[in-house]
């Protein structure tokens, strides 16, 4: 697993090429996935329905160029959560140059927030977020136990954890036509139009050496995550991971 500052390195890289190339790579399917994924990880709990006065903080780890940021922040309106904010981290400074202009663009400054950081050692508080979320993110961790143990310390007690990630699906047939398309045609087209080839063979070897849901889940039951459950989309390409402190 290559180190932090390499990490870095290579999505301060791509970060102009990222957005464009990550839904092409997935036929914009994941669009699809975030929305599925923030309906879940945004849905009230019952302590939170019965107080109407709750006003949702949620943390965004690895949030990137801030695709999963934005859907979560403009889905809190729409839920009329007028005043949730969602705070977003990301190891790369040029990927978070481009979500300040998508969120800029959005009119959204006013409930989004980001700052570089590391989703392994946090500065904030314990308890203090009532959601903590990582989209396609947590693969991309050198130490993942720890950045599930932080993302459990900083959330508030019942609070909820969302990990959206990429695998392999399991029926062999589609696990074979989704490699050769995502390492093959999709890894060699996003190098090229990129000129970034090695991060394009990093990112779908990335998804090759993520655990099976199975080992995932007892990874995050292991941290101390409580009812730990998943969600399988598009036939296990993508998956949902939830929990609670």
């Amino acid at each position: 697993m290559p180190k932090k500052t390499k990490i870095r390195e290579m999505f301060n890289n791509i970060a102009g090429d990222y957005d464009k190339l990550n839904h092409i790579m997935s036929l914009d399917i994941d669009k699809s996935w975030r929305r599925k994924a923030i309906r879940i990880a945004l849905a009230p709990t019952p302590e939170e329905v019965a107080d109407e006065s709750t006003k949702l903080h949620v943390l965004d780890l690895a949030c990137g160029t801030g695709d999963f940021s934005i859907q979560m922040a403009k889905t809190m309106k729409k839920m009329g959560m007028s005043h949730g904010r969602v705070t977003g981290v990301d190891l790369s400074e040029g990927m978070l140059e481009v979500m300040k202009g998508k969120v800029e663009a959005e009119g959204l400054s006013d409930c989004i927030s980001m700052e570089v950081g590391d989703g392994e050692n946090l500065h904030f508080g314990s308890g203090i977020f009532d959601r903590v979320t990582i989209a396609f993110g947590i693969r991309n961790f050198e130490d993942k136990e720890a950045g599930i143990k932080e993302m459990l310390r900083v959330l508030k007690p019942g609070g909820r954890m969302a990990i959206l990630e990429l695998s392999l699906p399991k029926n062999k047939i589609i696990r074979k036509l989704f490699s050769f398309y995502f390492f093959n045609v999709a890894s060699t087209v996003g190098g090229k139009v990129s000129g970034q080839k090695g991060a394009y063979k990093y990112l779908p070897a990335s998804v090759a050496n993520f655990p099976q849901p199975e080992e995932f889940m007892a990874i995050m039951q292991s941290c101390g995550v409580s009812n730990v459950s998943h969600k399988s989309y598009s036939f296990g390409i993508c998956r949902l991971f939830i929990g609670y402190r």
